[in-house]
């Protein structure tokens, strides 16, 4: 039990430290409202068609979880549907589909770190080893033989905008920085959870169970 305790701990603790949202803002003179078609729209190069659908889809998800009507844009258009510079081809295709709000994620920059991970330090001065010889030797000699290292990770910048299609206004924006994973569901998930949230507790959306008159 508390074995597992310690596992969902350490996952929360993982999905908090590898994304953050570092800025918000939220339009004041604009109050919550329910939506009823969220388009989830990822803003990547071509090269990320695959990061841009998951980051897409999850959003979506976590979104469509707390009960709100959201969908992925790689799910409802065709590619080429948003082109740069096609503003009329793009407000046709969002009118046709009934869209009243989109939802943008611009993967902004992606830059290098180096950070360093030290070797065996940590001590136990009463660790069972200490009462065998063989084994406290064997234990310290690793342990001093053991040198840290450096370690990279490529950090991502994130931008996301809420528009309302109906003020034609941006009534919401964050920042976000996140480290890249292995697995591009796993980025895509934490990123969906952390942004969904924070769209309710920035007051840009009216939670589902609070009706408004």
């Amino acid at each position: 039990m508390k074995r597992m305790l310690w596992v969902v701990c350490a996952v929360i603790l993982f999905s908090c430290q590898t994304n953050r949202i570092t800025t918000t803002w939220t339009d004041k003179n604009v109050s919550p409202k329910k939506y009823n078609k969220i388009l989830v729209l990822g803003v990547l190069i071509e090269n990320d068609r695959e990061l841009q659908s998951k980051m897409e889809k999850h959003l979506a998800g976590d979104l469509n979880d707390l009960g709100y009507s959201a969908f992925a844009a790689s799910d409802v258009f065709q590619p080429g549907t948003f082109i740069k510079g096609d503003t009329a081809k793009a407000i046709e295709a969002l009118d046709a589909k009934g869209f009243d709000a989109v939802l943008t994620i611009v993967l902004l920059n992606k830059e290098k770190e180096k950070h360093y991970v030290p070797g065996r330090t940590i001590y136990t001065p009463y660790a069972p080893y200490h009462d065998r010889l063989d084994l406290y030797y064997y234990t310290m000699y690793d342990r001093i033989q053991t040198e840290g290292y450096y370690e990279s990770a490529t950090k991502i910048f994130w931008e996301s905008n809420f528009y309302d299609r109906n003020t034609k206004k941006m009534v919401y924006s964050s920042q976000t920085e996140s480290f890249e994973s292995s697995s591009k569901d796993n980025l895509a998930h934490y990123y969906g959870v952390l942004l969904a949230n924070n769209l309710v507790k920035s007051k840009v959306l009216i939670k589902p169970e609070e009706p408004r008159f």
